[in-house]
């Protein structure tokens, strides 16, 4: 079973290539190649495309999904989502050319599906 991180990765990247971003799978599989590279998974990279951006939250999320979570009932989405935001606008973080509604639909995506990666498969009734 991949990583949530990875697997948050890949499907937030899956679901927000457009016809102008079309390369956005192979940007997050390199982001993700250099993430391993550097063995540093909890340590939160300067984004330089939107491949390292969806890494970068999806790691980041992970995080703050496990470090909540410890004692607690898993935390929200919502504040999962907070926290990043608040995280990547501190003025030493490097921006990605993005409207502040894309930025907030890549964020919103790639907790979802990151936080979706982390939840054990449910049986499925039938």
């Amino acid at each position: 079973m991949p990583h949530p991180v990875e697997a948050g990765a890949r499907a937030a990247a899956r679901r927000l290539t457009t016809p102008s971003t079309p390369a956005l799978l192979t940007d997050v599989e390199a982001a993700l190649h250099g993430r391993r590279a550097t063995d540093r998974p909890d340590q939160y990279c300067d984004p330089i495309s939107l491949g390292a951006l969806i890494v970068s939250i999806a790691s980041l999320a992970w995080t703050i999904y496990n470090d909540r979570k410890e004692g607690n009932p898993a935390p929200r989405r919502d504040v999962i989502t907070r926290r990043i935001h608040v995280q990547l606008d501190q003025p030493d973080v490097q921006r990605v050319a993005l409207s502040p509604a894309e930025q907030d639909r890549v964020i919103d995506v790639t907790v979802e599906e990151t936080l979706h990666s982390a939840q054990p498969e449910q049986p499925r009734h039938e």
